[in-house]
Order: structure tokens, then sequence, then C-alpha cells
């Protein structure tokens, strides 16, 4: 086969420190630099969930030739902002062993707008391998939902082999690699709202294990992983980030997700949500409970209701305060369950991924502060500077194994925890174990 399947040398690896003021290359701001990259590697890996498409590819640094071309017309017909981007020449340029050094890019789309998504690949010339004399037809390891819906308009655009790889196998490999290589990957974030400089920083650590993962999509998974080859989903929920966007959207009439988050800064959840102190008038410290702790998520909003109707006092609940209650409440749900699966395992590590925390300081924010209060104080919530393209970064490691990592071989669910598929729309709180196999 033409296929070069040469590991990454991530020896002195870094994200980059360099962040764009523009919303939309946010993402642009965490390649992952490795400068001591040497092997030509012309490979992109795709994760397709049913709200986003996330894509992993590696350009190596562009040569003095490949810099003074990248103002040609070819440059700028990307979909996406160029200017943190590689130009497609330099994208193009052949890549010779002494190379040195390259960066990881991390992207992505909305699933509704595909086309854009491999305009984006065949502009770049992603697609093609690292023999440009002699065309082959490359293979992709692709994951998600997706992988199987739009198989077919991909191979037939691209004229690419793809090869679907295990969801929660790529999710939970590209995870582990970050942790044990990649620094300054994972933080805490401070349950104090606008507390200053609230992220802190957790060194990179050879051994991570045993940690719960919680995988906020549309639903949520939470899984246990116990070693580098061995984990399990061990719950699930249905209240997740479609939770939010569906509920957000009915009850906002807003429609973009990023509209939603900046709409909940914006608010007061105080004037939907019953509080303790709403009930009791203070707090009830015999039980622990301060005056300001949530009795009821959007319980003051029939109250006040009743109050306009019957006494024609007060106004309705403003849409964002709205938003900021219904983020809480999604928050502190998740979070507890988190809270509790950790405790039932006996962890203290739990890390929490998935587009829906977006790098939002709202969110954390919450989420850091329904563990700190369920834990009290003894667990801290950890997230993760990636936390949408674990995914993607797993497809492509399985196609780019690094050297160092062992090889596990699969293991079979257990027969009692066997996962049907008519389940998985319930997003059922099943228990079922995989052992991570990757190719050499």
């Amino acid at each position: 086969s033409n296929e070069r399947h040469d590991g990454l040398n991530f020896i002195g690896a870094a994200i980059t420190d360099s962040v764009s003021q523009v919303p939309e290359e946010r993402d642009r701001a965490r390649s992952i630099i490795l400068p001591h990259q040497q092997a030509p590697i012309k490979h992109f890996s795709m994760d397709i969930g049913g709200t986003l498409v996330k894509i992993v590819y590696y350009a190596p640094h562009p040569t003095p030739e490949a810099s003074s071309s990248s103002s040609s017309p070819s440059s700028s017909t990307s979909p996406s902002p160029s200017s943190t981007t590689p130009s497609s020449s330099s994208t193009l340029e052949h890549t010779s062993t002494s190379t040195i050094g390259g960066k990881l890019h991390f992207i992505k789309f909305e699933t509704r707008n595909m086309d854009e998504c491999l305009k984006f690949i065949l502009t770049h010339h992603l697609h093609i391998g690292n023999n440009e004399l002699r065309p082959y037809k490359k293979t992709i390891n692709i994951t998600g939902g997706g992988a199987y819906k739009y198989a077919q308009l991909i191979e037939n655009t691209l004229g690419v082999t793809l090869h679907k790889e295990d969801e929660m196998v790529c999710l939970i490999e590209g995870l582990n690699f970050l942790l044990q290589n990649i620094p300054k990957e994972s933080f805490t974030y401070s349950p104090i709202p606008h507390f200053p400089d609230p992220k802190e920083f957790v060194p990179v650590g050879s051994n991570p294990f045993p940690y719960l993962h919680v995988q906020i999509g549309s639903g949520v998974s939470f899984l246990r992983v116990d070693s580098e080859t061995s984990f399990q989903r061990v719950n699930g929920s249905s209240l997740g980030g479609g939770t939010f966007w569906g509920l957000c959207s009915l009850l906002t009439g807003l429609k973009d997700f990023e509209q939603m988050l900046q709409l909940t800064a914006e608010g007061d959840s105080n004037q939907v949500d019953l509080v303790v102190g709403d009930i009791y008038g203070t707090d009830y410290s015999s039980i622990g409970l301060s005056a300001d702790v949530i009795a009821s998520s959007f319980g003051k909003i029939i109250y006040n209701r009743r109050r306009i109707e019957q006494d024609g006092e007060g106004e309705p609940a403003d849409p964002a305060s709205i938003a900021s209650a219904l983020l809480k409440m999604v928050c502190n749900n998740i979070a507890q369950i988190a809270y509790l699966n950790a405790m039932r395992f006996g962890l203290n590590r739990i890390y929490f991924g998935g587009f829906f925390i977006h790098d939002h300081p709202t969110s954390m924010q919450k989420i850091s502060y329904a563990v700190n209060f369920w834990s009290k104080g003894n667990t801290q919530a950890m997230f993760l500077r990636h936390e949408g393209y674990l995914g993607a970064l797993g497809a492509f490691l399985r196609q780019h194994p690094v050297p160092s990592s062992p090889a596990p071989v699969h293991q079979d669910k257990p027969p009692h925890n066997t996962y049907q598929a008519d389940q998985a729309s319930q997003d059922a709180p099943l228990s079922f174990e995989f052992k991570l196999d990757k190719k050499e």
C-alpha cells in the first residue's frame, strides 16, 4: 500500500500561544505544534455528529518557497478565514523526510453545511496522498453517527475510501492521548462567579487513571476510564446540550447556539428559579442550605404569572434570565449525575468534554460550582481545551499511532450489558465495556 502510517513525534508538543480575536477563528488558536515531526504525514480524520463536523489534520511548517507563494489566489478560496490556516500551496507542498515540524489543526463545521466542509478539504488538498506523482485512493478514518449517513457523499466528492471507527473508542483514545502528552490541555475552573484568572492548568501526569469522563453532546454519556486500554460507559442522560438548545429556542425564539450562550451571561436566573430564601425567607442552615440554593428550577415562573394576572404587579421573565436559568438547570443536573457516578466508583477525577461546554465561562463555572457543592469541596471538575475534538483526534491517532503507546486488544462487551440499537436513542443508564484496539 502507498499509505503512510508513520507515528507522530510529540516530543516537545505544545498548544500554540496565538489567540485570534475573531470568534470564527477561535478553534484555530488550539493548534498543537509538533516541533520535531519528521515523518511526512498528509492525512485528516472526521467526526460527524448530528450538529457538528469536526476535522483534525496535520500540516508541515511551510517552506520558504511555500511561504512566498501563500498570497496566490488559490489560498483565499477557503470558506474559512485563511489568516491562521495553512494556504493550499503550503499544504500541497511535497514533504520530505528532512522536513522538521508542523501543526495539528482543529476545525469544525455545522453538519448541515457539509458542502462547505468538503469544499475546505478540497481547497486545502487534504484528500491528496503523500506520493504526488503517483495518485492513489486515500483511506480516511471517520467516526460519529454521520460516518454512515454521509459516507457516499464524502467518498464520491473526495475520491477517497472511508474507514469507519467506533465512536466511543476514538473518544477515549483521543482523551487519553491529550492527558498524557499535551501540557496545559486540562484545567480546573473556579466555582466562584467572576473570579479573576479562573483557569488553573493541571500538570501532565504519566498516570491519570482511573477517572470519569462526561461527554456532553446532544445527550450525555458518563464513562469510567480504568486504564489506557479499558473503559466502560456506566451511565447516560437524555438531558444534555440538545435539551438546552431545544428548550432555549422554544422559550426565547433564538436559533443560534452562540447567541444563546451569550444571552445567559446577561440574565438573572433568580428571576426564574425558586430558591431556598424565597420559601423560608432566609437560609436553612440546619441542613446546610444557604438562601441562594435552588429549591425548584423555573419554580418562580408560576408565582410571577399569578402576581401579574391577579394583582397587576411585576413583569414576565426576560429571555436572558430564562436562558440563564435553563443553562444552570442543565449544568446542575449533569454535574450531580457525574458526581454520583464518581462516588459510586470511588473516582476523584472528573473530566467534562463535548462542544456543549464550548469553552464558555458561564457553563464551566456552573458545572464547577455544582461539583464543588455536591462533593463538599472534595472533588473538582476538570475541562479540556480540545473538548469537542476528542473523537476526531482519536480517529486520527488510529491512522497514525504514537510510537510509545501500547497496542491494546479489543474486548467483547459483557453479554449482560449488551447495548441494543433500539435503546440508543433513549440514552438509558446502560453499562458496557471496551478494550481499545490500536492498529499497527
